[in-house]
């Protein structure tokens, strides 16, 4: 039911928020720097999150708190662009509503789950930058947490059923957009699952399988720090280097890209459900090789290599 009631909630609130969006002038509009060639309305994430509204209401009321505010810091960014201190003070304030929210039962679990929080909120955020990218990869995420089950399986199946919902409309050409605030609630969301899961699965299998169910948008944002050091950049200049501006760059199609990622993380949120159900020293060897299967593709493709496309600091 969870599933469902999300997914209906954000068919109907989706065209809504787009409308909304476009009737404020809160839209994306086309640069040097974009890929549409037309103005596409923010907002997405107003939507994702009154998707969510309800199971987790009934789940997990505690959790509104950090999604609310990761939607509100986000927004605020789609409105007027702010400035890098406003955005970093804001993430911190998430995390650390989120560590209140969900800590990870271990010694300062609450600052583990906001350090968690922040970095997913930024990784979500630079990966959303093709048509259905970051929805689609979170939504095969969500439906590994919803997989492994735990205290995580509820808010897991609403935010698949959300994330499927959006996507109707993100698919592309996009008809809208997560923007930074359904960006940030959506790394928020996924980070929350994280915190959810170790907390009702005690075992050295779980904490193995999480870093696997997340791998496409923190290899991402791994991939994005080692190329601006290399190129001596302040890492939080824009530029559209990323692992899919690359793979598009040389020859694949946006939408063969967007399937490929999508279908990487889908694989690798599979193997971490398999990995849970192992024992510690097999999953452990197991949820490596996956990792070193991973950091091979991403040294033979040459991903790290430093760019030339910067947008400025």
């Amino acid at each position: 039911m969870a599933f469902v009631l999300a997914l209906a909630v954000a068919v109907v609130a989706t065209p809504l928020a787009a409308a909304t969006a476009t009737r404020l002038g809160v839209v994306d509009r086309p640069g040097p720097h974009k890929v549409q060639t037309a103005p596409v309305p923010y907002l997405g994430g107003v939507a994702v999150y009154l998707a969510l509204l309800g199971p987790v209401t009934v789940d997990r009321p505690r959790l509104l708190v950090p999604l609310g505010l990761a939607l509100a810091l986000g927004v605020a960014d789609d409105v007027r662009s702010r400035a890098p201190a406003f955005r970093i003070a804001g993430a911190v304030v998430v995390g650390a509503a989120a560590g209140w929210a969900v800590p990870v039962p271990i010694p300062l679990g609450a600052a583990v789950t906001a350090v968690a929080v922040v970095g997913l909120l930024n990784a979500v955020n630079l990966l959303d930058g093709l048509d259905g990218l970051a929805a689609g990869v979170a939504l095969a995420t969500a439906v590994g947490f919803a997989a492994i089950g735990g205290d995580a399986r509820t808010p897991a199946l609403a935010l698949a059923g959300a994330l499927a919902g959006f996507l109707a409309f993100n698919r592309p050409p996009a008809r809208i957009y997560l923007g930074d605030g359904g960006a940030y609630l959506t790394g928020t969301a996924l980070a929350l699952l994280a915190a959810l899961l170790l907390d009702s699965r005690d075992m050295v299998a779980t904490w193995t399988a999480v870093p696997l169910l997340v791998a496409v948008p923190v290899a991402d944002t791994l991939v994005a720090i080692v190329r601006r050091a290399r190129a001596h950049r302040p890492l939080l200049a824009g530029d559209r280097g990323h692992v899919y501006d690359q793979l598009v760059d040389r020859g694949r199609s946006r939408l063969a890209v967007t399937i490929a990622l999508v279908a990487v993380q889908a694989l690798l949120a599979l193997a971490a459900v398999g990995v849970t159900e192992l024992d510690p020293a097999w999953a452990i060897a197991s949820a490596g090789a996956c990792t070193l299967a991973l950091l091979a593709v991403i040294g033979a493709g040459g991903f790290t290599a430093p760019s030339d496309a910067w947008e400025g600091a």
